[in-house]
């Protein structure tokens, strides 16, 4: 078999090589002589990412470009109000991805100077593809990726009916000398207007050099004529309200290598094919920009049209699985990206927190996943509360053997709302808590530093258990992990978690939108803590941790501070009868996926093995790389490094 394939673009040469190592003949034509170097720089997420790693010839050489850790969407005037921490996104220059993947071909399979003109047909079928320069080229299979304006696909399938040009981006790459690139070393900072489709984003390539891209509505305003001077004239005019540092990106820039883009998509194809052609990428769908998704697209659009066609004797088959792989994921980028440019021309119609962040995927909502499950838990608990903290190897070990039935609600309880007159049994002053928490530590092999009592004592528990509210505001399996991480902060690492840059900090590791964090803190939060308290005092909460179980037919029974595991499941039980236990994978990779972060009482709990084995085997673990720790000084935490990370059941 032989594949012709009609673009040497990104997703032209990704196929050529994806189909060589399968034995496959290929021959990439391209139009331009010499390695195309129009375009600058882009975002691919992790799918594309693995794809190419794959391909790398040499596992030693990295891949292009730099990775990304955050977003910071920013007014005009320097406001933040979106900060959320980024996972498997990576910004590449263009030239730098297409020379990596030039040198992964074999020169001779790529035939430059190829203007695709039309087919040969023979029966219906395509037999080879004629160029204009006069070159015919044959083969069994034709694969159209010729962009966005492909030619393959308007002979295949006719023309498509493009969306008007709302939306406008300039784009260049400069070298920023006059800010630090450490300021922004691995974050994409975004400036958007609140008041009209305006907004000017920034993201690092390599060390001080950026890629930059303002977008604009041409209603506002527009370029006549497009020479180097008036799109320097242009931008800077539109910009001057913005901050310094798009100045400074403005002014080291050299517009006679900057673009102008006019954005625009096409509806959903019915097909990607017709008899043996076949398209991809940009000539099979067309995003708008706002979502960062046409590279990677391309690449994986590569990755199953090869695999497909290695799966089915006939290629029609193979294109037909290759669509419906692909039409669902291409369908929601395109509906997407028309919901951004909705939003980016009409900014006044939604406010800050409903604003959607394009690089983050979409998670199934933890509380809603959980309504339907046989039994309902109602779990009132604190932020500081060390018994809490003690029952966690507990709840992680009933998530895993009976999370099919059970979903629990978190509640925060209000266990110290300040030192004034404060009485818990034995606990009175601070110097109490830290005495208590020695003492809870040494007998439940859970490790606290009562330390923080005597050195920077919490005045109240009501600020963390307020910001936990407002986690749940935004997505309730995260809240969940944010419970998780202040407690690590305050049992083991002795961090004073009243203080915001605490609760920040806290808030953005797990994948929180740290920025709408602190003003749902200061606002609706306050009053879905105070709701949380009015249903403790009126279900009689007067310790914690008090969880009630209850299920369809209202049976309910209660569990009141610490108690053995034993009677967890015999609430269970007694609840469903007939309920089975889930056997608990012991394999470390597995439980670190699902908790990731645990203390050797936790992991030796899970995997059903002494606490001295867990040890042992949690630091050749460490030793190997895989997970890392924090040394408090009674004990160790074990976080994951693994690349996949899921929503626990419970913290």
């Amino acid at each position: 078999m032989k594949v012709v394939i009609i673009g040497g673009g990104i997703a032209g040469l990704t196929m050529g090589i994806l189909l060589r190592k399968k034995n496959v003949e290929v021959v990439v034509n391209e139009r331009s002589v010499g390695m195309p170097v129009r375009g600058h720089a882009f975002l691919m997420h992790q799918d594309g990412l693995a794809i190419l790693k794959e391909l790398n010839p040499n596992a030693d050489i990295p891949l292009p470009g730099k990775k990304i850790s955050s977003f910071s969407l920013r007014r005009p005037n320097g406001n933040e109000i979106k900060h959320i921490q980024l996972h498997s996104w990576q910004c590449i220059k263009r030239i730098d991805l297409i020379r990596f993947l030039y040198n992964a071909l074999p020169h001779s399979v790529i035939k430059e100077g190829r203007t695709f003109s039309h087919f040969i047909y023979e029966n219906d079928k395509a037999v080879a593809a004629v160029f204009s320069n006069g070159d015919v080229e044959y083969g069994d299979i034709f694969i159209g990726a010729d962009g966005g304006n492909s030619k393959v696909r308007e002979l295949i399938l006719g023309k498509v009916k493009f969306t008007p040009v709302n939306v406008k981006e300039v784009v260049g790459v400069t070298a920023n000398t006059k800010r630090k690139s450490k300021a922004v070393s691995n974050e994409f900072i975004k400036f958007q207007n609140k008041n009209n489709g305006l907004a000017f984003g920034m993201i690092p390539t390599s060390g001080n050099e950026y890629v930059w891209f303002m977008q604009y509505d041409p209603a506002i305003s527009d370029l006549i004529h497009n020479t180097p001077e008036e799109l320097k004239s242009f931008c800077f005019k539109l910009l001057k309200k913005f901050p310094a540092s798009v100045t400074d990106l403005l002014e080291g820039n050299d517009f006679s290598t900057t673009y102008v883009w006019n954005t625009r998509d096409f509806d959903l194809l019915p097909t990607f094919h017709k008899e043996n052609i076949v398209l991809i990428g940009d000539a099979a769908h067309l995003a708008l920009p706002f979502t960062s998704a046409g590279t990677t697209n391309a690449i994986v659009d590569a990755e199953i049209l090869a695999k497909s066609l290695e799966h089915y004797d006939n290629y029609e088959d193979a294109f037909r699985k290759y669509y419906a792989l692909r039409a669902h994921d291409v369908s929601n980028h395109i509906n997407l990206g028309r919901e951004l440019k909705s939003l980016f021309l009409n900014p006044q119609s939604h406010n800050d927190d409903d604003i959607p962040v394009p690089l983050i995927a979409s998670k199934e909502d933890y509380s809603a996943a959980g309504k339907n499950k046989l039994i309902q838990v109602l779990y009132f608990t604190d932020p500081i509360c060390s018994t809490c903290w003690i029952i966690q190897p507990l709840l992680r070990k009933l998530s895993l053997e009976y999370g099919k039935y059970i979903h629990i609600e978190y509640r925060m309880g209000g266990l110290l709302p300040s030192w004034d007159n404060y009485n818990k049994g034995k606990i009175r002053k601070p110097s109490d808590a830290a005495k208590h928490w020695e003492e809870v530590c040494v007998s439940h092999e859970m490790p606290l530093d009562g330390d923080i009592w005597e050195e920077d004592p919490l005045p109240s528990s009501y600020p963390p258990s307020i910001a936990f509210k407002a986690a749940q505001m935004q997505d309730t399996g995260k809240a969940i992990l944010f419970l998780r991480r202040i407690k690590e902060m305050v049992f083991l690492e002795k961090k004073n978690i009243i203080r915001w840059p605490f609760l920040e900090k806290a808030a953005f590791e797990v994948g929180l939108d740290s920025a709408r964090l602190l003003r749902d803190f200061d606002g609706k939060a306050k009053e879905m803590f105070r709701d949380d308290l009015i249903l403790a005092d009126q279900l009689g909460v007067r310790s914690f941790p008090t969880l009630f179980f209850r299920n369809g037919s209202d049976q309910q029974f209660a569990i009141r501070g610490f108690q053995p595991y034993q009677n967890f499941e015999d609430i269970v039980y007694k609840l469903i009868p007939g309920a089975e236990k889930e056997e608990i994978n012991p394999d470390p990779y597995y439980l670190f996926n699902q908790f990731p972060t645990m203390t050797n009482k936790e992991f030796a709990l899970l995997s059903n093995i002494s606490k001295d084995e867990a040890g042992k085997l949690l630091n050749d673990l460490y030793m190997k790389g895989d997970i890392d720790k924090y040394e408090s000084k009674n004990g160790v935490i074990w976080i994951s490094k693994f690349d996949v990370m899921k929503y626990p059941n419970v913290a």
